[in-house]
């Protein structure tokens, strides 16, 4: 199929989300950033406020992302 329903866009995220969490480094990026809020931390303690270049870099890699994982193939 040349088309990706919203079914199967929702189960590649589920398993690319279970597949970050399986990963030892992605259970640890997760470990970090729940348990530790160090998002939260920079943003509140550190008055680090993303820029709109990291904002737009961050767009451009997850659309990157799409383009690789959605592409029509045949």
């Amino acid at each position: 199929m040349w088309w990706h329903t919203p079914v199967t866009i929702l189960r590649s995220i589920a398993l690319f989300l279970a597949a970050a969490v399986a990963e030892i480094g992605g259970a640890w990026l997760v470990w970090q950033g729940v348990r530790e809020h160090r998002l939260a931390w920079a943003i509140v303690v550190d008055k680090f406020r993303p820029d709109r270049y990291d904002l737009t870099g961050a767009a451009l890699c997850l659309a990157g992302v799409a383009v690789i994982m959605y592409a029509p193939r045949g």
